[in-house]
């Protein structure tokens, strides 16, 4: 058997030999002191593309979320979100646990968004009674689904008219930007217009091994930093981990688009086999729905002929730089070949 075929996430990718080469030759400095100049210069970087005055790396995306929640809310605050976000359901409860934030989650449409009329009855009043409702959360793209532009100008405004901050859980920013033709860059600026804060995350599609940017406005980021120190995310020599998502900036954007491609390609495949409904991607994640009784033994199955899937509440697919044309081909595979079997 060759090597796994790993469609579990875009998490799971090792770095490219140019990101290695890049992590190996960075200047280093102590970050905690703010002198680590591949810490600095990927700050200003990722701050000056996506339009903000300034930007904080941290180790994850978690920490990301987490440090932007309690930077723009205080104990006893309110964010809004939806159920299915990211900030809301996969990270162990950290804004109300460590943050004293109260969520507000929303049942979320198909498409990941939330009904304006949703979040507008949300919005508690001004009394005692309630939390202080101050933030709306919205994640773009929203399991592997992008949002559109003028459904986040519609939501864009409606926090405005309420004096609500905004905050974009960009986890997969890039994703959605090189959803839409034109410069992958150019549209990840777009996305981010209007938001107060976005977390971008360099793990994932982009092949960094660790890594997420949190950007906003200088004084924000001044209370980033801060609560970054008191939940243990200021780093040392950083500049090695800063300087391998630099490279993804710098060198892995535009080539997203063949992970969608392959996500295509995948999903396609997976047609027509009864007791699968696939859902045709967007961008780099393939969902599908297994019939309840061919369910059981489907990832044993796939992990003994190579192939490895996540299937917590559907079965999921995530391509990645780490798999070529014949990996998605031999999951194709894989999973027919069960089907037939079942």
């Amino acid at each position: 058997m060759s090597a796994l075929v790993d469609l579990r996430s875009d998490t799971v990718t090792r770095p490219t030999a140019g990101m290695r080469a890049a992590m190996a030759a960075a200047p280093l400095g102590d970050d905690v002191f703010g002198d680590d100049p591949s810490v600095n210069a990927l700050q200003a970087a990722v701050a000056e593309r996506l339009g903000f005055e300034a930007a904080l790396f941290l180790p994850s995306g978690t920490q990301s979320n987490l440090v932007a929640l309690m930077s723009h809310c205080e104990r006893g605050d309110e964010y809004i979100v939806g159920q299915q976000q990211h900030c809301y359901r996969w990270e162990a409860g950290g804004a109300a646990v460590l943050g004293s934030i109260q969520p507000q989650p929303l049942t979320q449409q198909p498409d990941g968004s939330l009904l304006l009329a949703d979040i507008e009855a949300a919005i508690k009043p001004d009394d005692p009674h309630f939390a202080r409702t101050r933030l709306l959360c919205l994640e773009n793209t929203i399991g592997g689904q992008v949002l559109g532009p003028a459904y986040v100008r519609e939501t864009q405004a409606l926090a405005r008219r309420h004096g609500l901050s905004l905050h974009l859980d960009g986890a997969r920013l890039f994703n959605a930007a090189a959803a839409a033709p034109g410069e992958v860059l150019a549209n990840a600026r777009a996305i981010c217009a209007g938001f107060d804060s976005v977390s971008v995350c360099f793990s994932k599609g982009l092949g960094a091994p660790v890594g997420s940017v949190l950007c906003g406005s200088a004084p924000f980021i001044a209370r980033a930093r801060r609560w970054r120190k008191m939940c243990g995310g200021a780093m040392r020599q950083a500049g090695l981990l800063a300087a391998a998502a630099h490279y993804a900036l710098d060198h892995h954007l535009e080539r997203l688009r063949e992970d969608h491609a392959r996500a295509q390609r995948l999903a396609a495949g997976l047609q027509g086999l009864p007791g699968l409904t696939v859902q045709m991607p967007q961008t780099n994640i393939v969902f599908a729905d297994v019939a309840s009784e061919r369910g059981a033994g489907l990832i044993p199955f796939l992990k003994e002929r190579g192939v490895l899937a996540t299937g917590l509440y559907r079965l999921r697919f995530v391509t990645h730089l780490d798999v070529d044309d014949a990996g998605v081909d031999r999951a194709i595979a894989a999973v027919r070949a069960y089907f037939r079997e079942a």
